[in-house]
């Protein structure tokens, strides 16, 4: 065997070589040059809200329930099913939680949340492994009919009770929160200072002591939960194979169809937990349209975390920023964006021409960095009608820059009949 690839008589097949994973060593490293960026950020820009712990903690409440969402398409796209309908089953999932919250209290509103993504999940499988319908076509079609059907329930259940109507529930009770004490106040203090890189650092320790929710935890732990299943158990390889090659897996005796039921039932429950996190953590009722696309963002974080657990944390985490900043900081903070977005246009047409030598992608590249560069210099703040698409173009620029490293399961999204290898 030679490290080009593997000797079959006299002839030499050539294997692909491995990609390079990132490390945990790696991962500190990115967090640190974030963090370093954000100082140098602030310091040149002036604008102190972009690393404050008060930004950060409402990140991080943004960025869960596209988290969750974005796990649970990573769950279904690895067992090969594509989940257009991670939005029907955050819906789905908000209704629950209201639902069940109102009546039993919070930590049933979380297993209501998770039972409403379930049977949305439950209703896609059937759709696609049994009945072979199109993925895209099921996914649709859920997102469609759950909007309805929490519209429904909602005047079903909701109307004439004290605080609820038709559109929203009663004020449902309140999640703890975890606040480490002594620490959260000293980091605080540390962070009004505003000294380069130290007060940045203690801005985000201090967003991970203070205020966080019990279900922020949750996510946490699933996400684990995900990475050790999926790629370290003899269940998960299964799974995986059979978002692979259904065909070879079924060969090898495992059981496509059930693998597939399984994968995209717990895909559900994970987007519902995130419709929960909306409605019992972040607004403390359900609401219609509570969702607000997050399920397709989601995916989109999926997308741009290579279905994999840390790309996809990392991806919902930079959503979750960028939505956060719009909200809190408005066209201000938006405006410090567009220095960075230049740089990193400039920077990229650069390496397109120098290293890539794609010439026309590289040109427009520069041309594009060098308007929003003008755009930075020339004005001093973002019109709010325009700041507020402000996560959705960072989703879409993600993506494009991100495409050309993407690898889908290789049956991703392919209709399966089982016994069809024979």
């Amino acid at each position: 065997m030679s490290a080009a690839g593997l000797d079959v008589g006299t002839t030499k097949v050539p294997t692909k070589p491995s990609r390079r994973r990132l490390t945990p060593r790696h991962w500190a490293l990115i967090v640190f040059g974030a963090i370093l960026l954000m100082s140098v950020l602030r310091v040149v820009t002036g604008a102190n809200d972009l690393a404050s712990s008060g930004l950060l903690i409402a990140a991080f409440g943004l960025a869960v329930p596209i988290a969750m969402a974005g796990l649970g398409g990573l769950w279904s796209e690895r067992a090969g099913v594509v989940n257009i309908g991670l939005e029907g089953m955050m819906i789905l999932g908000t209704f629950g939680a209201g639902f069940l919250g109102y009546h039993m209290g919070a930590w049933w509103g979380l297993v209501g949340a998770i039972a409403g993504g379930v049977i949305g999940g439950l209703i896609h499988a059937v759709a696609t492994v049994i009945f072979g319908v199109d993925h895209i076509v099921s996914g649709v079609a859920l997102n469609i009919i759950a909007l309805g059907f929490a519209k429904y329930l909602s005047v079903r259940f909701f109307s004439g009770l004290p605080g609820g109507g038709p559109t929203q529930s009663p004020q449902l009770p309140q999640l703890p929160s975890v606040t480490v004490p002594g620490l959260s106040d000293s980091l605080g203090t540390l962070e009004e200072r505003h000294i380069f890189f130290v007060s940045d650092l203690a801005g985000v320790l201090r967003a991970l002591c203070t205020r966080v929710s019990i279900v922020t935890i949750i996510a946490v732990l699933l996400f684990v939960a995900t990475w050790w299943i999926l790629w370290r158990t003899a269940f998960g390889l299964r799974l995986r194979s059979v978002g692979e090659s259904p065909v070879a897996a079924e060969s090898l005796g495992v059981n496509v169809i059930r693998y597939k039921f399984i994968a995209v039932a717990v895909s559900g429950g994970l987007a519902g937990l995130g419709g929960g996190f909306l409605a019992l953590v972040a607004a403390n009722l359900f609401r219609d349209g509570q969702t607000g696309g997050r399920g397709y963002i989601g995916l989109a974080a999926m997308i741009f975390g290579n279905w994999r657990p840390g790309g996809l944390l990392a991806g919902s985490a930079l959503f979750g920023y960028t939505d956060a900043a719009q909200l809190r900081g408005g066209g201000t903070t938006v405006h410090a964006f567009l220095l960075v977005f230049a740089i990193l246009l400039i920077g990229i047409g650069i390496w397109q021409v120098a290293r890539r030598g794609r010439l026309v992608q590289g040109v427009l590249a520069i041309v594009v960095g060098l308007g929003v560069g003008a755009w930075y210099f020339l004005t001093d703040t973002i019109p709010q009608e325009l700041s507020g698409t402000t996560p959705y173009v960072v989703t879409l620029l993600v993506l494009a820059f991100a495409s050309q490293r993407l690898r889908m399961p290789a049956a991703d999204g392919q209709i399966y009949r089982k016994g069809e290898g024979h």
